[in-house]
């Protein structure tokens, strides 16, 4: 997923868009955006009491209309050539690039957040936020080949990469249990914080942000 962490990423179509580029590329009002991966441990009205991955607690205040998105798994074999796709990958010593999550669009997203930039999933990480080329079956996995403007790079996917698509989401949905990422909540000066968009995974998953 211009840099993936500072970019915004019909009716229904619209609203969609709206959410997923904020849950994944999400440009705040001011300040730096606080990332949020966290699993929900309490809901009060429209705030949620949340464990943070670093083990710390924390709330997050919701608005009523806050908008959610799922993200469910899914396969490589859902990846095919003309799909828009996010793509967190490390670098390998050889030049190529290794995957770590794939990250399918829907087609209102296309183009959102285009390019390749570091992302803080683990040091030294990339995300690509691009369209898919050609797909390739090798020994080592499936290679996608993706464009960016103008530019091209070759990602192998190995069999144990996380796939996921992303879905219109629920707000009932966020319950106890339920992971949880926010790409740019907005901390307040009593140390909660506030976020307009969620995306959360569905069945149990925990979101590879």
């Amino acid at each position: 997923m211009p840099e993936f962490t500072r970019r915004a990423l019909g009716v229904a179509a619209a609203s969609f868009a709206l959410v997923a580029s904020a849950a994944i590329a999400q440009s705040p009002p001011a300040g730096p955006p606080v990332r949020v991966r966290a699993t929900i441990e309490k809901v009060d009205g429209n705030a949620l009491m949340v464990k943070l991955n670093s083990g710390q607690s924390a709330t997050i205040k919701m608005p009523d209309n806050v908008r959610v998105l799922g993200i469910e798994k899914t396969t490589i074999g859902d990846v095919k050539a003309g799909n828009y796709v996010g793509v967190s990958s490390m670098p390998q010593t050889d030049g190529s690039q290794k995957a770590m999550h794939v990250h399918i669009f829907p087609e209102a997203l296309r183009g959102v957040a285009e390019g390749q930039s570091p992302w803080d999933s683990r040091p030294g990480a990339l995300m690509t936020n691009a369209a898919v080329e050609t797909t390739v079956t090798g020994n080592d996995g499936q290679t996608l080949t993706l464009k960016y403007k103008g530019e091209e790079k070759k990602i192998i996917v190995p069999p144990d990469a996380i796939i996921v698509k992303y879905v219109p989401g629920d707000k009932a949905e966020l319950t106890p249990g339920t992971k949880i990422f926010i790409a740019g909540a907005q901390k307040q000066p009593d140390e909660t914080l506030t976020a307009a968009n969620i995306s959360y995974g569905k069945n149990g998953l925990t979101p590879p942000m």
